[in-house]
């Protein structure tokens, strides 16, 4: 069961998760038993629970899932970040020493994220472990996580990067216009497919998601070509750089705090698609155990890569052009190494096949999470928007994220939008990292009696908390070199924070201030819809009424 507004009720209410701690413990029957043959309530998730499944049917296996995990992983992190990263920073050391720390904050969040979603394994990631963990006040973390999903689940960043690297290789002059244009153009071309050819766009992002992990591993190899064989053109200089020596590696370093909680927010962006199969639980076929086994295998391919990956920038291209390249660095190094042509036209094209592979599957399982958000009534007509009709695909889903995700492409400025988008994600994401972590603990205490086929490892998690309320204080120290004409250095925290404000206002109103002026309370009315989806609409009934 989820939670749905009528049609007639302003954005916003929820489940009402309190019935997640009373509800009897629901046990599948054996052979010799009778009992219900199709999952309990959506509220009911409790030990032994039966994970419940999509009307789409369980369609991911696990090489599928792998794909919507390191997909959304190596998307334009890897081949836009490092270059960014290295600017702020300003040493190769210390951007190696951010991409490691980083890599160990992220195994930390996994571990977290494994416990909570093969104890609880149901699609809608944070929105499920939240309402679970935080039942009181009433409404307010499903409010909360309905107000991140909607506001901040787009998926700009990655279609920014498409549309500057198709400019690149096609010489075509990077007009604001043209690049805005092309980026919101690719977004809806995905919008439509993942609409109205579900299993065809499985298939895509399957096959892009092949094509960047083979990128990734080819851009590798190159550069021990490169540093091995060490070839010779006439019409570029493709020389290895020198090995710096230790002390080098550290000259210009910005230790800055607010500096490197930016640079951190990068990486851990580049990392983020680890959890993204916790989004789609419900479609996923053997859940848990596909959970476990994808998630740690994505981490380690992730790490490896993405460290090899820096040391290859680092070993063919310049670090002065590196630092200028923007989010380019990918097309350097392959022009560098292949020269004007393979270099600069085929190899950056694939960059950016990658990158709309990226956005394919961060829109797959974003719109599985938008559809939860409508199930539990927090959008505007939310009996269309949690139905899988007419194409049998959540339609509704895809337009909630495309609307915010167009916006953000369309408002920003061009030189500062891709940052920005990094920046303005990571921050409210710590928030709610620190309310996940403090919840694991909690339940730890709270409820032993739960059934935790991954239990992560508490110094890890307690690491993680630390470093979440040191990121989330960093933004508002003074950077040590600010840039002219620039945004505001804390502009990113004040927008997240701003949004955060905005959904506890809106929890206010909408759950407390409201009823009681009108004189009313909300209640639970169970339906289902025609595709056989499972809500509840939330009515208001008057306070006289028993």
């Amino acid at each position: 069961m989820s939670t749905s507004y009528g049609e007639d009720s302003p954005l916003l209410g929820g489940a009402d998760t309190a019935s997640i701690r009373s509800s009897s413990i629901y046990k599948p029957p054996t052979d010799d038993e009778e009992g219900p043959s199709s999952p309990p309530e959506f509220g009911n998730i409790e030990d032994d629970v039966l994970p419940e499944e999509s009307v789409l049917g369980r369609n991911i296996d696990w090489k599928s899932a792998y794909i919507i995990a390191i997909s959304r992983v190596i998307g334009s992190g890897i081949f836009a970040v490092p270059g960014v990263i290295l600017s702020s920073v300003g040493s190769v050391g210390l951007s190696l020493l951010v991409w490691i720390l980083g890599a160990v904050v992220v195994a930390c969040g996994l571990t977290v994220s494994l416990e909570y979603g093969c104890m609880l394994p149901r699609s809608g990631g944070d929105k499920v472990y939240l309402e679970f963990t935080y039942p009181w006040p009433r409404f307010f973390a499903s409010t909360m996580i309905a107000v991140q999903a909607v506001l901040l689940g787009f998926t700009a960043s990655n279609c920014v990067i498409f549309s500057q690297y198709v400019h690149f290789v096609f010489d075509v002059e990077a007009r604001d216009f043209s690049k805005k244009a092309l980026a919101v153009g690719l977004l809806t071309v995905i919008t439509i497919i993942h609409g109205v050819w579900y299993r065809a766009g499985i298939r895509i992002q399957n096959f892009l998601g092949w094509i960047k992990v083979g990128l990734v591993v080819f851009m590798v190899l190159s550069a021990l070509y490169v540093v091995i064989l060490r070839p010779e053109q006439e019409d570029v200089d493709i020389r290895p750089r020198k090995i710096q020596s230790w002390d080098g590696l550290w000259d210009g370093s910005d230790w800055n705090l607010g500096t490197l909680a930016t640079s951190l927010f990068k990486v851990f962006y580049s990392y983020a698609g680890l959890s993204n199969l916790n989004n789609v639980m419900n479609e996923v076929k053997d859940p848990v155990r596909t959970l476990k086994s994808v998630s740690l295998t994505a981490l380690v391919t992730a790490c490896l890569l993405y460290l090899l990956a820096n040391l290859a920038y680092f070993a063919v291209v310049p670090i002065e052009d590196i630092k200028e390249s923007g989010q380019l660095v990918a097309a350097l190094f392959f022009e560098r190494t292949f020269g004007p042509n393979i270099g600069k036209r085929f190899l950056p094209l694939a960059v950016a096949l990658s990158a709309a592979g990226n956005v394919m599957v961060v829109t797959f399982s974003t719109a599985r999470l938008n559809q939860e958000v409508a199930r539990a009534g927090f959008l505007p007509f939310s009996r269309y928007l949690s139905s899988s009709k007419p194409f049998n695909a959540p339609l509704g889903g895809l337009i909630v994220h495309w609307i915010p995700s167009v916006l953000v492409i369309i408002l920003p400025p061009s030189s500062e939008v891709y940052s920005f988008i990094l920046e303005v994600e990571g921050y409210p994401g710590q928030i709610f990292a620190l309310a996940t972590s403090i919840g694991l603990i909690w339940l730890r205490y709270k409820r032993p009696d739960l059934k935790r086929p991954f239990k992560a490892w508490i110094p890890a998690v307690i690491f993680r908390i630390i470093l979440c309320f040191s990121l989330l204080a960093a933004p508002f120290f003074p950077p040590s070199h600010p840039k002219p004409g620039g945004l505001f250095y804390a502009t990113y925290a004040i927008v997240g924070v701003g949004i955060l404000v905005f959904g506890v206002i809106y929890w206010l109103v909408w759950t407390i201030i409201l009823p009681r002026l009108g004189g009313y309370r909300l209640e639970e009315k169970q339906e289902v819809l025609d595709d056989g989806t499972a809500i509840t609409v939330l009515t208001r009934v008057p306070n006289d009424v028993d």
